[in-house]
C-alpha cells in the first residue's frame, strides 16, 4: 500500500523561496519521469519525514485532484540538523509500485527476524549462567557449612 501524501504546487523558487516552504513545515520536492513534465511541489514535512523512514516505499501523491505513484531518487538533508530539504520523486508506474511493497515487505520481515534472533541469542545466555552461579553459589556454601560442621 503506498504512503499517501497531499502535494500542494509551487511556482516561487530559489533559497529564499525554499527556506520560507521549511520554516512554514513544508518539503520543497519535484516530480519528474517518464513522458511527464517536470512537476515542482512543496510536501508536509512530518509526515514525509517518516514516509523516508521506510525502506523501498512508494507514495501516492494527491496533488490538484490527482494522484501519482512516486518513489524517491534523492533525498537531501542538512549536514548538521540532519532534516530533510529537498526530494527528487521519480513517477512509477503500479506494476513497480506492487514490486516495491513487496520487497518492502521482505526487507522489514528480515529486519525483525534478525532483531529477534539477536534478542533470542543473548536471552538464552543470560538465563543459562544465572541458574548456574545460583547452583555453584549454593555448592559454597553448602561446603563451607559442611566443613565448619567436621572440625568441631
Amino acid at each position: 500500500m503506498p504512503i499517501q501524501l497531499t502535494a500542494e504546487p509551487r511556482s516561487d523558487f530559489g533559497k529564499g523561496a525554499a527556506r520560507r516552504l521549511r520554516r512554514d513545515g513544508r518539503i520543497p520536492a519535484v516530480m519528474y519521469g517518464g513522458n511527464n513534465e517536470v512537476v515542482h511541489v512543496s510536501l508536509p514535512e512530518h509526515e514525509t519525514t517518516l514516509a523516508l523512514r521506510v525502506p523501498s516505499a512508494t507514495f501516492e501523491i494527491a496533488l490538484s485532484g490527482a494522484t501519482t505513484l512516486v518513489k524517491p531518487r534523492d533525498v537531501q538533508r542538512d549536514p548538521v540538523r540532519r532534516n530533510v530539504e529537498h526530494v527528487d520523486l521519480i513517477i512509477i508506474d503500479a506494476a513497480e509500485a506492487r514490486e516495491r511493497e513487496s520487497r518492502s515487505k521482505v526487507m522489514v520481515a528480515e529486519a525483525e527476524a534478525a532483531a529477534e534472533a539477536a534478542a533470542t541469542a543473548a536471552a538464552p545466555k543470560g538465563a543459562a549462567e544465572e541458574p548456574e552461579q545460583a547452583a555453584a553459589e549454593g555448592e559454597s556454601a553448602e561446603g563451607a557449612s559442611g566443613e565448619g560442621s567436621q572440625e568441631s
